[in-house]
């Protein structure tokens, strides 16, 4: 009997693990399938320049798989029961329940609302296609002067308030932010953002907490109206809640509690990738949710995975966070380092040459997702012995 491997999501995080495995792992031993709610590999760091209006490439996954094994099912997943070794799924073919007898759950994060009166009604965001091209649909219906509130100080944020301005200069943008604006980044790094707002017409709100969210507009704690024909929502993000259904052993925020192999600590068939594991860095500190983390995650599951099927030793992949790469439109952008606790050097990269490195990342990534098989061992790995679930349902 094959052993049967699961994975949950196909984003930067599930697709190039289903890729590895299906390169190192021998078919004849293993049968590799992909549940992923969307027909495509969704660039999810390209999407607020898909709600602006830009045009980008979508690659189908049943291409990027095409002559890897691997088999695709385009489903939404409903549950999973990590005590039968099971995934529930709904989609186009109707509902459907997948065996497994090992998981890798990579189903990613959506937008967290914290609970603001009006923010899921009203506010719009970027992470998810689906919610890119309401957003698209609804910003290109704003003539001159409308104005559009970005709310959060991170990464998605400032990415989207200063790709939003510099291609649709008409628009009034600004963005609502609970502290200093860039109070992470090193002190120059955060003058060149500060010079990008500026250059860009960006109004900056400081220290605004935004507590509800209304049809044209949003509410500071302090009672400040900050007019919004759109609200973007920035400020956050939840994981998938079927991970904390499921039983898993989870932290506060539903992400699943994983040891240094990306296995998790309560059930050993489980394997986490992406912003949905709590995993630990090589400082001690849990990593962000991010590209990089995803890339991290999956690699050493990946290797983890085969390691343990094939008899090998399960080796370490480094799981250091290096910095932060932000786009500031497509001209510009800031690569700001970090030392060993996360905490911004005195060196960054600005400008052209940090947007074209932001450029090269995003194109590699995308690469490696659509070339799975690039590299391929001429002979793949067979596995040891007979993994101990698939013996057991075998003589069921």
């Amino acid at each position: 009997m094959k052993h049967r491997i699961v994975v949950l999501g196909a984003g930067y995080a599930g697709a190039f693990a289903a890729g590895n495995l299906a390169r190192r792992l021998s078919p004849a031993d293993t049968e590799i399938t992909v549940v992923n709610a969307e027909p495509d590999f969704v660039e999810r760091m390209r999407l607020h320049q898909l709600a602006i209006g830009q045009d980008l490439r979508f690659r189908r996954l049943s291409d990027v798989f095409a002559g890897t094994g691997v088999r695709l099912r385009i489903a939404r997943v409903t549950g999973v029961d990590p005590e039968r070794g099971t995934v529930a799924v709904t989609g186009e073919d109707g509902d459907g329940e997948l065996a497994y007898d090992t998981l890798l759950h990579a189903l990613g994060s959506s937008v967290a609302h914290h609970g603001v009166p009006g923010a899921a009604e009203y506010a719009f965001d970027v992470t998810g296609r689906s919610a890119a091209l309401r957003l698209r649909e609804r910003l290109a219906g704003l003539g001159e002067g409308g104005t559009v509130l970005v709310v959060g100080e991170g990464l998605t944020g400032i990415e989207t308030a200063t790709e939003f301005a510099e291609s649709r200069p008409d628009l009034s943008v600004a963005l609502a932010a609970r502290g200093e604006l860039g109070a992470w980044l090193s002190p120059k790094a955060r003058r060149h953002l500060r010079r990008a707002c500026d250059r860009l017409g960006i109004t900056v709100h400081e220290h605004t907490r935004v507590e509800a969210v209304e049809p044209a507009r949003a509410i500071a704690a302090d009672g400040t109206s900050l007019p919004a024909d759109v609200t973007v929502w920035a400020a956050g993000f939840a994981v998938h809640p079927i991970a904390a259904a499921s039983g898993l052993e989870v932290d506060g925020s539903g992400r699943i509690v994983v040891d240094r192999s990306m296995r998790s600590v309560s059930h050993p068939d489980v394997y986490a990738a992406g912003d949905c594991a709590y995993a630990l860095g090589d400082n001690g500190r849990p990593l962000p949710m991010s590209c990089a983390s995803a890339g991290f995650t999956a690699m050493q599951a990946t290797a983890a995975i085969i390691a343990r099927l094939t008899g090998g030793e399960v080796p370490t992949v480094g799981l250091k966070y290096y910095g932060n790469h932000i786009s500031l439109g497509r001209r510009d952008a800031i690569f700001q380092m970090v030392d060993g606790d996360a905490r911004s050097t005195s060196w960054y990269l600005g400008g052209r040459t940090a947007a074209r490195l932001k450029a090269g990342v995003l194109r590699g990534a995308g690469w490696s997702i659509a070339h799975p098989t690039y590299g391929t061992p001429r002979r793949r790995r067979r596995l040891a012995t007979a993994p101990e679930r698939a013996v057991v349902r075998a003589a069921a």
